[in-house]
Parts: structure tokens; sequence; C-alpha cells
């Protein structure tokens, strides 16, 4: 089946807006897939699409997680300028803000191949690989999605980038945030990702300085090209 990648770089967006827009793309390729189902004599071609943006603050709580790892009140909400949403993927709570590149892919993931794990998995490959290039070692933690430091020593195991996907008829939508010169504050307020247990940190604290945005973007959009084998239009 043909295929090709649409790359877009959204910048600071509304996470609200940022969410409507991708269900608008997501709903996108799933009719094309059915329609293809449908009529294989005039199949059209699959259009992946892969974001990046920023949100201003905002925490967002997935379809599977605890209200109570949100830590504050509505008025603390609305006095640190953030806002809190119920969505529709996995995982538990998060922090989304300025300074963190947080990844939407929507890839029709049966027609890649991949099952659910795999595209998990891959995602978090290509992000270990980014940060490996700012000399940052990264790696997985057992029974937790997402990228880690440190794992082998409980006490300072870290998370520097979060997942969370939502995958329907085999296509995904929502996907990573990594921070980079990320507020680490905010994460003072929620239990992230439900634990309790374990830090948050960014490149910038790793590496004990502000970091180039836009470097990490296009490492990241090369290191997320090469583990899909997309073809970027």
């Amino acid at each position: 089946m043909l295929h090709t990648t649409r790359f877009e770089n959204l910048g600071l967006i509304d996470y609200k807006k940022g969410w409507d827009y991708q269900e608008q793309l997501f709903n996108g390729v799933v009719a094309d897939k059915l329609f293809n189902r449908e009529h294989p004599d005039q199949v059209r071609t699959i259009t992946h699409r892969l974001l990046f943006c920023e949100h201003p603050h905002v925490f967002t709580l997935g379809k599977s997680g605890a209200p109570s790892n949100l830590l504050i009140s509505d008025d603390l909400l609305k006095k640190i300028d953030a806002v809190f949403y119920k969505i529709n993927r996995g995982g538990d709570i998060t922090y989304h803000g300025p300074g963190q590149i947080v990844g939407y892919p929507i890839f029709d993931l049966e027609e890649m191949q991949l099952g659910i794990k795999d595209y998990i998995h891959l995602l978090e490959a290509a992000i270990i690989s980014t940060l490996e290039e700012f000399g940052i070692v990264a790696t997985r933690l057992d029974g937790a999605i997402g990228v880690w430091l440190d794992v082998d020593d409980p006490q300072r195991t870290r998370k520097i980038c979060a997942i969370g996907v939502r995958a329907s008829r085999y296509v995904s939508m929502h996907g990573f945030a990594l921070n980079v010169n990320t507020n680490l504050d905010y994460f003072r307020y929620i239990n992230p990702c439900g634990f309790v247990d374990k830090g948050v940190t960014s490149m910038q604290a790793e590496l004990k300085q502000e970091v180039d945005m836009d470097r990490v973007r296009a490492t990241l959009l090369k290191h997320i090209t090469k583990a899909f084998k997309l073809n970027i239009d």
C-alpha cells in the first residue's frame, strides 16, 4: 500500500486546539484506510502525520489514570496558570509545558506491520538515540513505559520522556513528551505517570545548561524517521 508522512512543527499551541487537530488528522487516516479496504481497485495514498509542538502549562490524565494523582485544587491550578484535561490516551497523569517537545505520530500501524508494543519500543529507541547525541545515557525501565535515566539505581531513577498513546483500528495518536528546557517545578503538583517513588528530569537539568530546542527537534525527527523508515513529505 502507498503511504507517505507529513511532518509539521506546530510551535506553542493550546492543548485542546492541538488535540482537536490530532483528532481531525486521525479521522482522516482512518477514513482513507477504510476506503482502501472497501475499494481495493481505487486505493488512496495513506498520509501518516507527525506533529511536534509545545503546550502552555497543562496536566493530562489518561483513561486508566487515577484523578488523585493530581495533587492540587482547581484554585491552585489557576494560580499556576495551568489547566487540566481527562483524555483518551493510555497511561496516567503527566504534565506538558513550554520547553518540552511533544510529539504526536498519527501512523497506520497495521500498514507498518507494527503492534502497539513494537510501536512504543521504536519510539523509545528513537528518543534514546536522540539523547545519546547530546551525551545523555538513557534507557528503558522494566514495567514502565517511557525513557529513563539511572535505572540500576532506584534512588536516582528518573524519567526524561513520558509516552502515552491511543490506537484505534491500528491507527495511533497522542505520543511522547521529552523534557528539554522544561520547568520541572510543575511535576511537584502531580504523581508523574502515577509513580510516587520516581523522579523527573530534563535535558537542561542533566547538562546544566539550556539546550537548543531546534537542534533537539531536528535530531528527534532524524531518529524517528530512521526508526520507522518514514518517507517524509
